[in-house]
């Protein structure tokens, strides 16, 4: 129940040509608490309740809990989460040893493109593709729940260069 991973922005779409699934995404929270946040997430034709605790310094490790739920009870949940519903397409894209997932947004938060990989701990060595840009682990602006109320299209052009 510990999660390990590490956030690039992406700087191009070559991703695409070599990923293996491509999902929808839906979901809001409930609570956005960093030190506690609670997402309700409608993926593809699955469902699932997220409680996700405080990050370490770092911001690779953090607790993190889930269990699958019905869509229509995501459905509803979802009319109860706080305001901004964070919608994208999910990519998988297997690499050495490891799944890149990365997230394209749509809505208030298009443009942005994000590159997750999990780690079984963290100092593990990992591919770094071409498509990566700068690193974001840990810069909670980048967090779902962060985007979800203060979406990508509010922040100043040059506030953040991809690369």
């Amino acid at each position: 129940m510990i999660e390990i991973e590490r956030k690039f922005l992406v700087i191009s779409d070559v991703f695409k040509n070599e990923a293996k699934k491509s999902t929808r995404i839906v979901q809001g929270f409930l609570n956005t608490d960093p030190e506690r946040t609670v997402r309700i997430r409608i993926k593809g034709e699955a469902a699932y309740i997220t409680v996700k605790g405080i990050g370490n310094t770092s911001g690779t490790t953090r607790f993190e809990w889930e269990k699958n739920i019905e869509i229509n009870e995501a459905e509803q949940l979802l009319n109860l989460c706080e305001k901004g519903v964070i919608e994208k397409t999910r990519y998988e894209i297997p690499l050495g040893n490891h799944m890149y997932e990365v997230d394209v947004f749509f809505g208030k938060n298009e443009g942005l493109v994000i590159a997750e990989i999990e780690l079984n701990n963290e100092h593990e060595s990992f591919i770094k593709p071409n498509w990566l840009g700068k690193e974001v682990t840990g810069d909670q602006k980048y967090y779902n729940s962060q985007l979800s109320m203060t979406p990508y299209v509010l922040w100043s052009e040059n506030s953040d260069p991809i690369t």
